[in-house]
């Protein structure tokens, strides 16, 4: 069974884009301090869009293993298209559509967790089990580089154009993802007809508990780096935002090229510690940027990091598990990463406004550290 096919060339080429869509939003953070917005705001607006997403997951689990990858992949890719155009409505004060704004975030949140966890669901099926580390980890790379795209192309249309053509930008990434899919079919595979677990039932696992709270800490780290860089490098007088999130993929990515054929050979449990060790050190060296090169630097270590977690993590939760419970497993780890960006989000917008930046960053670097004790938690363990 082959790897690299038509159908992996296209989920890869949508997921780009999709995430190209997301990614913009990290300039977000701009627009709400534009308008009058603190950092508490910035926490609880970026906060309110994993919290839906995350909040979500486990129906959009349910519903990937119901009525199939691609259909919910459809529905995901529509309103990562529609929700950017409706932001086109929002003028004036933050004050006078606060709420309306919370509600478009909150779609906008379940948009993208229907299209995470319907894609990477999609491509599992398509990986050969001998490769799994490999093609996550290649696949994944379609995301790293979709999250420095987004930033760099959205920041000079931003400085340029304005907000509207910023949504406008960001709506045309999210069409592009959806015609790409389109040609790609489900590959069902024929399993017995017996009963399959809850997604809570299976969270309830020892395994799945111990890669949901693994992806939890993730994605605090990916919280304090997608929400609080942008007004951080804005505070300190920084001129290219977009040079953290172009170092930060491109490391995430060229990791991926050995990490993910070396995890395959000696296991994903010996490669997550050194990525726990390494985006965890990038996040607590982040208060030290007084410059574009550190800002670049940072961006490069945390997307080591990044590379060697999240391949391995997804290929501990996913690895051994039936065709029939896949898009619950997958809901499980994505909504891990999700719960922990919300909460990340929210307390360390909070952190930030209370103790400013370096204190946030910091709470970030040890709570991604707090993940070596998680890990020995795992099943198997030895």
């Amino acid at each position: 069974m082959k790897l690299y096919t038509p159908a992996f060339a296209a989920l890869f080429l949508a997921n780009l884009t999709m995430v190209s869509s997301y990614s913009t939003f990290f300039l977000f953070p701009l627009f709400i301090t534009k308008n009058g917005g603190n950092n508490q705001d910035i926490g609880i607006i970026m906060g309110v869009f994993a919290m839906a997403s995350a909040f979500s997951r486990p129906w959009v689990a349910e519903m990937i293993d119901r009525i199939g990858r691609k259909r919910s992949y459809t529905i995901g890719t529509l309103m990562m298209t529609a929700l950017p155009l409706v932001h086109l409505l929002l003028t004036g004060p933050l004050s006078a559509y606060y709420a309306p704004l919370l509600l478009i975030r909150t779609v906008h949140g379940i948009g993208l967790a229907i299209c995470f966890t319907a894609i990477f669901t999609f491509i599992i099926d398509l990986i050969p089990v001998q490769r799994l580390n490999e093609g996550i980890g290649i696949f994944g790379t379609s995301g790293l580089i979709g999250l420095a795209i987004g930033p760099l192309i959205a920041e000079p249309v931003l400085d340029r154009f304005g907000f509207p053509a910023y949504f406008l930008t960001a709506a045309g990434f999210g069409a592009a993802a959806l015609l790409l899919h389109l040609p790609v079919r489900d590959r069902k595979q024929a399993e017995p007809c017996t009963a399959t677990p809850s997604f809570f039932a299976l969270l309830k696992t020892r395994k799945q508990l111990v890669s949901g709270a693994m992806a939890l800490l993730f994605g605090v780290g990916l919280a304090a780096t997608g929400n609080f860089i942008a007004p951080l490098a804005q505070q300190r007088h920084l001129e290219y935002i977009s040079l953290y999130y172009l170092a930060y993929s491109l490391a995430a990515v060229s990791v991926r090229f050995v990490a993910g054929k070396l995890a395959d050979r000696v296991g994903e449990n010996q490669i997550i510690p050194w990525g726990l060790a390494i985006a965890a050190s990038a996040l607590l060296l982040v208060p030290l940027i007084t410059n574009n090169v550190l800002l670049l630097g940072i961006g490069f270590l945390f997307g080591i990091g990044h590379g060697l977690l999240f391949p391995s993590l997804n290929a501990m939760a996913i690895r051994n598990e039936p065709y029939a419970v896949r898009g619950k497993v997958t809901g499980i780890f994505t909504g891990g990463i999700d719960s922990g960006s919300f909460l990340g989000a929210l307390l360390l917008g909070v952190i930030g406004q209370q103790a400013g930046f370096a204190a946030l960053f910091i709470c970030a670097g040890l709570a991604m550290l707090s993940g070596f004790w998680v890990f020995r938690l795992r099943p198997g363990r030895g």
